[in-house]
C-alpha cells in the first residue's frame, strides 16, 4: 500500500501539478501587483477613482424601509477580473505567442536548409556516378 502510493506521489503529472500551483501563486502575486500598483492607479488617473465597492441600490420592502442591495463588490470583482485576464493576455500571451512564431520561423528555416541541402548533395552525387561512367567508358575503348 505505500508502494502505491509512492508511486502515485512521484508520478510526472503529480509533480507537474505541484510546481504549476507553486508557479501560478507566485505569478499571481506577479499580475496582481501590475494591475493594483500599474493598471488600477492608471484608470483612477483617467477616470476618476477605480473603486466600486460603494456602489449599492435600494429596493423599497412593504414594510416601508428599504433593502440594499450592495453589488459594488461584485462590480469591483468584475472590473478586476477583466483586468487581471486582460494583464495575462497582453502582457504574457501575446509576447508568449509571438517568441513561439519566431521559434517556429527558425525551426522551419532550419528544415528548408537541410532539405535543400539533401538535393544539392543528389546532385552532386549524381554527377560523380556520370563522371565515374564516361571515365569508365573511355577506358574500355
Amino acid at each position: 500500500m505505500l508502494q502505491g502510493f509512492k508511486e502515485f506521489i512521484t508520478r510526472g503529472n503529480v509533480l507537474d501539478l505541484a510546481v504549476a500551483v507553486v508557479i501560478g501563486a507566485a505569478f499571481s502575486g506577479v499580475i496582481d501587483g501590475l494591475v493594483k500598483g500599474f493598471i488600477m492607479p492608471l484608470i483612477g488617473w483617467l477616470v476618476g477613482a477605480p473603486d466600486f465597492t460603494e456602489i449599492a441600490f435600494r429596493i423599497p420592502n412593504w414594510q416601508g424601509g428599504s433593502t440594499e442591495f450592495p453589488i459594488g463588490e461584485f462590480i469591483q470583482g468584475l472590473v478586476m477580473f477583466v483586468l487581471i485576464a486582460a494583464a495575462i493576455y497582453f502582457f504574457v500571451m501575446v509576447p508568449i505567442n509571438r517568441l513561439k512564431s519566431l521559434r517556429k520561423t527558425s525551426e522551419e528555416v532550419v528544415e528548408e536548409a537541410a532539405a535543400e541541402e539533401v538535393v544539392l548533395l543528389t546532385e552532386i552525387r549524381d554527377l560523380l556516378r556520370a563522371q565515374a561512367g564516361e571515365r569508365a567508358g573511355s577506358h574500355s575503348n
